[in-house]
């Protein structure tokens, strides 16, 4: 039984070390597309877009960047951005690119 569980156990460590990173790029992409969403909403609710772009990147994850295009009412916002690799016994393995792209369309006024 010990030298079984002495074989199993550094498995069983490096899947878990795999299922958490999966799990960080997960919850980087969501953080990523709702700072895309919540920067393309402000925007279309006419607010200034320093303070539009401030608010997406206080969701983003770090490095992430925001870039808007408008086409007359339309509003697009795309942020792009890469977490790192695992590191250790996973440092092989690349990062991953995040991206998202929101389109709002722009409130009219009164």
């Amino acid at each position: 039984m010990t030298a079984e569980l002495a074989l199993a156990l550094p498995t069983l460590l490096l899947v878990t070390a795999g299922l958490v990173w999966l799990l960080a790029v997960a919850v980087g992409q969501i953080r990523t597309v709702d700072a895309a969403r919540e920067t393309a909403r402000a925007l279309a609710r006419g607010d200034d877009s320093a303070a539009a772009l401030a608010l997406g990147r206080q969701v983003a994850p770090d490095g992430v960047r925001l870039s808007v295009s408008q086409d007359g009412d339309r509003i697009v916002v795309t942020a792009r951005g890469r977490i790192a690799g695992p590191g250790g016994l996973f440092r092989s393995l690349p990062g991953a690119e995040l991206r998202a792209e929101a389109i709002a369309a722009a409130e009219e006024r009164p």
